[in-house]
């Protein structure tokens, strides 16, 4: 639970990954540990004002897996709300050695966002509703 939890407030980084690490997001995949912190860069210049809210979804031994919505804006002004769900796998070390990322982005209104910036403490350990 505390991966997933601080997580989101970590700041966007990719994590500490083994050398032979897979991961997907959306349509890339990506393998090893250089290709993996090269890519949230061009994600990162793509998506302004980012706000995540991340739950457990489940955890068996050395696998977790979180669901999320997360909201941002493009380069043109466009809101975004993206939903997802992430499957995370670590070694005995605790590195991670897999992540999968299935994301659904839509467009919305700048009044239609509900969230902002990090998770206040008294959002922690709360579900985030999914609509």
């Amino acid at each position: 639970m505390p991966a997933v939890t601080i997580a989101p407030s970590a700041g966007r980084n990719s994590g500490p990954v083994r050398a032979t690490s897979v991961r997907r997001n959306r349509d890339t995949f990506r393998t090893g540990r250089a290709a993996i912190v090269e890519f949230p860069t061009a994600e990162w210049a793509r998506e302004h004002e980012y706000a995540l809210r991340k739950d457990l979804w489940a955890h068996d031994g050395h696998r977790i897996a979180v669901r999320f919505p997360y909201e941002s804006r493009d380069a043109t002004g466009q809101c975004w709300r993206s939903h997802g769900n992430e499957l995370w796998e670590f070694d005995e070390r605790g590195l991670m050695t897999r992540r999968e990322a299935s994301i659904d982005d839509v467009p919305i209104e700048e009044a239609d966002r509900r969230i902002h910036g990090p998770r206040p403490e008294a959002e922690r350990g709360l579900s985030f509703p999914l609509q």
